[in-house]
């Protein structure tokens, strides 16, 4: 098998896509259906266009959200101006928004108005809270204060700790990305059936999806998680960040045979055996499970203490090798500079005008 370059790969070729979004979850879904080979068409405001134009991050940002796409500015609070989007909304396979329900509503650009032109329009609204709830879906929203809505930044850090947002703008991401499959959906049921639809999705939903399992939990129980801080999902003692000589190590040593790993790597195997710590002792062939301890406090301040007298850069390597999953603490710069180095990461060259952005692109490989 050979890798297909992203130019090779165009599974949306003679889908035509009419944009309305802006700042980052809209124009993150309709990049993702351009780099799938759609006809994208960006429709920005004749008072200044996207915010992420002069955004203080620097131009680089919005070419990386929009490359690829065509772009057209118009003044929808002229009557000319309304008229050449719904002619355009009249011809295209999906049309893009992320403005508050209601909006284009207010401009003749409402899911009802374009189906009446266009029944096989496949529509996408992507909001803060959805069309669901009366009280909830004209509220503004952004990533931060979804992430606050949600519990998001409830489950950080850990308990007395004051809110803790995630550090770059997830919810706008996986927003973005849920959109993007929302409409492969949409375009292969009318494939199907012949009719368009209007797809209704939020922020909010996108972030309950990425706490998935909790969701879940919270939806059928009422349950609360505990806020775990640093520690893995598994809660085990071993799944953790530790101190080390050189920074900071990631350690996933989540089952039995994982955890027999990392303390004989550790010169910590005579644990395995210690009956304050584990009720039986550990058996590298048991079930997989989440390793439990009778005394998780004192394992990992046994496991701090030996990683920190060792330097990630070496143990790494080491436990990756043994099968425990281990990564040193990097910055994105550094992973970026490493995956494109050993060719885990292929860049895709993103350019308007002068600005040549760097863009993992779809974010997968395609072999053929």
């Amino acid at each position: 098998m050979t890798l297909t370059t992203q130019a090779g790969f165009a599974p949306l070729a003679g889908i035509s896509v009419l944009d309305f979004s802006h700042v980052i979850a809209g124009p993150f879904a309709t990049f993702l259906l351009a780099q799938l080979g759609a006809q994208v068409t960006k429709v920005e405001s004749a008072g200044g266009g996207d915010v992420m134009r002069r955004a203080g991050k620097g131009h680089a940002a919005f070419v990386a959200l929009n490359a690829g796409k065509s772009s057209l500015a118009l003044d929808l609070s002229d009557e000319a101006g309304r008229a050449h989007a719904l002619d355009l909304a009249s011809r295209c396979d999906v049309f893009v928004d992320n403005l508050r329900p209601g909006v284009l509503e207010r401009f003749g650009l409402g899911y009802e108005a374009v189906r009446a032109r266009n029944p096989r329009v496949v529509y996408c609204s992507i909001s803060g809270f959805g069309r669901g709830a009366p009280q909830w879906h004209c509220r503004p929203a952004y990533d931060h204060v979804v992430q606050a809505a949600t519990g998001m930044a409830w489950m950080g850090g850990t308990e007395g700790d004051p809110p803790m947002k995630t550090g770059f703008p997830v919810i706008d991401s996986a927003t973005g990305m849920l959109a993007a499959f929302a409409i492969l959906a949409g375009v292969r049921e009318r494939e199907r059936s012949g009719r368009g639809m209007l797809l209704d999705v939020s922020m909010a939903t996108a972030g309950l999806q990425l706490m998935y399992p909790m969701t879940c939990d919270a939806m059928t129980t009422g349950g609360v998680p505990a806020r775990q801080g640093n520690q893995g999902y598994s809660g085990s003692p071993s799944a953790d960040f530790f101190r080390t000589q050189d920074g900071w190590l990631a350690i996933g040593a989540n089952t039995p045979k994982q955890l027999l790993a990392l303390l004989r790597a550790l010169g910590l195997g005579g644990l395995a055996h210690d009956p304050a710590l584990f009720e039986t002792p550990l058996d590298a062939g048991a079930l997989p499970a989440f390793v439990r301890s009778l005394d998780p406090a004192a394992l990992k301040r046994a496991i701090a203490g030996a990683v920190a007298a060792d330097t990630a850069a070496d143990l790494e390597p080491r436990l990756s090798a043994l099968g425990v999953p281990a990564a040193r603490l990097r910055n994105i710069a550094e992973f970026t500079a490493e995956s494109m180095a050993n060719g885990s990461l292929q860049p895709v060259t993103l350019q308007e005008g002068q600005t040549e952005v760097l863009s993992p692109g779809l974010g997968f490989g395609v072999y053929r």
